[in-house]
């Protein structure tokens, strides 16, 4: 991708910001048909696959968009791991995660295209995006990623420096009753005045809607996972293309 990543979008009337998808393909391919009936840039902030009934699925919506010109996907932790286990590295399989995503590949008639295609796919993903006053991430914002591009090869290579906060966020080390990762989000102070962050990765909404915060400095960031494959459901926001 040559330019600024946010020039992809430039020219369509809207942006559709999409949340970690985790397999669901049925509620991806209505946020896609609603974006594209808008003429809608789709955006997918990463974790296609993984817990959800069709991660197949998933991957062709995504894969199509791109071709035509019409989406683009981030990177994410599970897209990550997701690339490892396909090219033979060692990776911890979990049955409902990962394990149910290369059982579907499995099966899939076209599964091993899905397969090389994702290897080829993740492995050049953006693990960030600035386009003007707006920042697109995964799983968490650092500063730096103001004033650095991601690495063109972020998806196939181990994560270091900015990388490890855009797709892992930022974690303690030690893990919460639930077997979570323990997260802190100091990071959202560091945000600066009238700059937006939109991230998914962490499911920190107890409505069902997006949750929203403000910094210390006055910056703004959307939590934008609401849970899909995982309970709960998918969810996006609609922004101008324009920052």
């Amino acid at each position: 991708m040559s330019g600024p990543p946010g020039h992809v979008w430039r020219g369509f009337a809207g942006l559709r910001v999409v949340a970690d998808v985790h397999g669901e393909a049925e509620a991806f391919g209505a946020a896609v048909e609603g974006a594209l009936a808008q003429d809608m840039f789709v955006l997918q902030l990463g974790d296609l696959t993984d817990h959800g009934p069709d991660s197949p699925g998933v991957l062709r919506r995504m894969f199509a968009l791109m071709d035509a010109g019409q989406g683009l996907f981030l990177l994410g932790n599970h897209d990550h791991k997701l690339r490892r286990a396909l090219i033979g590295s060692p990776v911890r399989i979990q049955a409902e995660g990962l394990g149910r995503t290369l059982t579907q590949l499995d099966a899939a008639p076209d599964g091993e295209a899905l397969k090389a295609r994702a290897i080829a796919e993740i492995a050049r993903a953006p693990a960030w995006i600035r386009d003007g006053g707006r920042v697109f991430v995964h799983g968490g914002f650092h500063p730096g990623m103001l004033h650095a591009a991601p690495p063109p090869d972020a998806g196939a290579t181990r994560p270091a420096g900015l990388v490890t906060r855009a797709i892992y966020g930022q974690v303690t080390g030690r893990t919460r009753p639930d077997g979570s990762p323990e997260r802190l989000h100091d990071w959202v102070d560091r945000i600066p005045r009238d700059m937006l962050v939109v991230c998914g990765h962490e499911r920190r909404s107890t409505d069902g809607r997006p949750y929203v915060t403000d910094g210390l400095l006055g910056g703004r960031c959307v939590f934008l996972d609401c849970g899909a494959g995982k309970g709960g459901h998918l969810a996006w926001i609609d922004l101008p293309s324009w920052a």
